[in-house]
């Protein structure tokens, strides 16, 4: 099944051997970039252009067109390459092309297997006066391979791309590479050039055996972050793009800032002037309702980062410039005398001053604009992505399909802390997750005993299980539970009581064995099953939901065995469907040294009280994350659960 990618998000790849299809409906340059472990590209050896179009383990295509096919054999690359970065940039109105991707159809993106089949796709959305793209990245991770959807704009163009990945005078560079795609004056009668057909296939088109000397490398495992201060050539992951004609759809997420684009003339004084857009659910492109709200709270998060590092960029400028000019003043002796000194001080002060005033200005117009925003696509939100207190939880009734994605929380930073972000994880999920029971480096947490903390950590991680069965449709979903202790009984009670589990919390060593045997056999079942094509072989009463194991107390009940099944699961299950829910304290289980460490990386690490321990791969800003809880005295998990339960088992609600 294809994966549809949306920015930042990555997928496994199952072959080495690989095609790398684009489709922009306008004509676009495509290349590629070997980078190391960091992403710095060491030279111009390392860049397959139109004009050097082959390198080890990939070639590009060797003009600028609308559609292109790029070859890919990921065990060609160089031992030292571990990031291959596919590059989109326009030719420019010179080659009689747009000057800005805000003016043309979004791009589309596909990467395919030896066979034909697209493994991944990716609808390059939310540019607008960028004229260069990285669009994707294959990166190595543990010795496999994954590709990451990246769509980093530059509005500085191909020169502020190659620059950002290390490269020296990146102008000259990017010059060159464009001077090869840019019509010359060619003679009267000279025929026109014949354009190879490879450089125009079609998106359906079967992947040909990449040539010995064609390959790419992987991406990090988040975007490069932009350094502050470092003006507008750095990579903007805007969320918002102007209407599309053609093409493929296009996911944009409207524009909320003010700042004028390049593009048609301003305009005349004598014309009223727009003041900003009123806010509307929806607003995004998508086939369904469902998906404009998610890419519309996708483009809030993104707007949001993106203001918030602009301001912090400005204060640090200001800041530094103040600093410099101070230093200045203090080393010029011939201006201490007379009060010059002081007044230089002053002045330096003052333009420090106006230029934070003014990013501040900016910052609070942006950020009024996401809290109308905020206000009005809220309440629009369906059950999976809505908050509990949200009434359309009243209304609730089992769906008939998946949801593209849950809600596992709320977002914010410290700009504006009452401005939330819903935190959507999509479907299926790709990482377990564990919420953190022990202090951590919360201040929240420090306010609470130990007892009170675990209480809080399970009761998130009943909501969360709770949230996630109703999402899916009647027995599409099954819950298991392992308690070793029984300590959780009280806070397990609206998932026992209700009926929604497949059977009672297991107890004791023996119970934690047992239910993990038996999900581990699910998984080498299911494994066997997929790799040998014989997924119609399996057994006629296997149960074909998908699975969740919430396992509370780790690791008292856990023998080696039974841990080595846990590690297991928590690699191999989510790609059949058997997923973790883990609360535990890491230091419970420190006796166990280094070996946890890849168990406690491979979960998405959530918590019981706000923290600000999430990080976004576009910046770098540490987001401060609230858990989901229920409001005091709520009922509404019960009669949620109460109506998964009677349909899981047939029973009118």
């Amino acid at each position: 099944m294809t994966a549809e990618l949306v920015r930042g998000q990555n997928h496994p790849l199952p072959d080495t051997r690989l095609e790398i299809r684009v489709s922009a409906g306008h004509p676009v340059l495509a290349g590629a970039t070997l980078g190391d472990e960091q992403g710095r590209v060491p030279g111009v050896e390392w860049i397959a252009h139109p004009g050097a179009p082959s390198l080890p383990g990939i070639d590009v295509p060797g003009q600028a067109a609308a559609d292109h096919r790029l070859k890919v054999d990921l065990e060609a690359v160089p031992g030292a390459v571990h990031r291959v970065s596919v590059l989109l940039a326009l030719p420019g109105p010179r080659a009689g092309g747009a000057a800005r991707f805000g003016t043309v159809a979004a791009p589309f993106v596909a990467v395919a297997g030896p066979d034909g089949a697209e493994i991944a796709t990716f609808t390059i959305t939310g540019l607008d006066s960028e004229s260069a793209v990285v669009a994707l990245e294959l990166y190595r991770r543990q010795g496999a391979w994954k590709v990451r959807a990246m769509g980093q704009g530059y509005e500085g163009g191909l020169a502020a791309l190659l620059g950002d990945q290390g490269l020296e005078r990146p102008a000259d560079l990017a010059a060159t590479i464009l001077e090869t795609v840019a019509p010359g004056p060619a003679p009267v009668a000279a025929p026109a050039r014949h354009v190879p057909e490879a450089e125009h296939v079609r998106r359906a088109a079967p992947v040909a055996d990449p040539a010995p000397t064609a390959q790419t490398a992987p991406p990090p495992t988040a975007p490069p972050t932009a350094p502050a201060g470092t003006g507008t050539d750095q990579p903007t992951p805007v969320p918002g793009g102007g209407p599309v004609n053609g093409g493929p759809v296009n996911y944009s997420h409207p524009r909320r800032q003010a700042a004028p684009a390049p593009g048609p003339a301003p305009v005349p004084e004598s014309e009223p002037r727009q003041g900003p857009p009123v806010p509307v659910a929806g607003d995004a492109s998508g086939w369904s309702m469902d998906e404009r709200l998610y890419n519309q709270v996708w483009g809030m998060f993104e707007d949001l980062a993106r203001t918030a590092a602009a301001y912090r960029s400005a204060c640090e400028f200001a800041e530094n410039r103040l600093d410099r000019e101070l230093d200045q003043t203090l080393s010029d002796y011939r201006a201490r005398a007379g009060g010059a000194n002081d007044a230089a001080r002053a002045a330096a002060r003052a333009r420090h001053d106006e230029l934070v005033a003014r990013a501040q200005e900016v910052l609070d117009r942006d950020l009024a604009q996401l809290v109308a925003e905020s206000g009005v696509v809220e309440p629009a939100l369906p059950v999976a992505f809505a908050r509990w207190e949200n009434p359309v939880w009243q209304g609730y009734r089992v769906p008939a399909e998946e949801p593209m994605a849950v809600r596992l929380g709320d977002l914010h930073l410290p700009e504006r802390t009452d401005l939330r972000i819903p935190m959507l994880v999509r479907l299926p999920l790709e990482r377990g997750l564990w919420v953190d029971s022990g202090r951590g480096h919360s201040e929240a947490a420090g306010l609470l005993d130990e007892v009170e903390l675990r209480r809080l950590a399970l009761d998130c991680a009943v909501a969360h299980a709770a949230r996630l069965l109703a999402a899916h449709p009647a027995g599409a979903f099954t819950v298991h539970v392992v308690d070793p202790a029984g300590a959780g009984t009280a806070a397990l009670a609206p998932l026992v009581e209700s009926g929604v589990l497949a059977a009672p919390p297991a107890r004791g060593a023996a119970g934690v064995s047992a239910t993990l045997e038996q999900l581990t056999e699910r998984v080498d079942l299911l494994q066997m099953a997929v790799r040998a094509g014989a997924s119609d072989a399996l057994p006629p009463g296997l149960d074909a939901s998908r699975q969740l194991l919430l396992v509370h107390d780790f690791p008292h009940g856990f023998d080696d065995r039974a841990v080595t099944r846990l590690r297991y699961l928590a690699d191999e299950g989510p790609s059949v469907g058997v997923h973790l829910l883990m609360v535990a304290d890491r230091e419970d289980a420190s006796a166990y040294g280094p070996l946890l460490d890849p168990l406690w990386r491979s979960l998405l690490r959530l918590t019981p009280v706000p923290d600000d321990h999430l990080a976004d791969p576009w910046v770098g800003h540490a987001w401060s994350y609230e858990p989901p809880m229920l409001p005091p005295g709520s009922a509404v998990l019960r009669q949620v659960l109460g109506q998964v339960a009677a349909a899981r088992h047939g029973r009118r609600p």
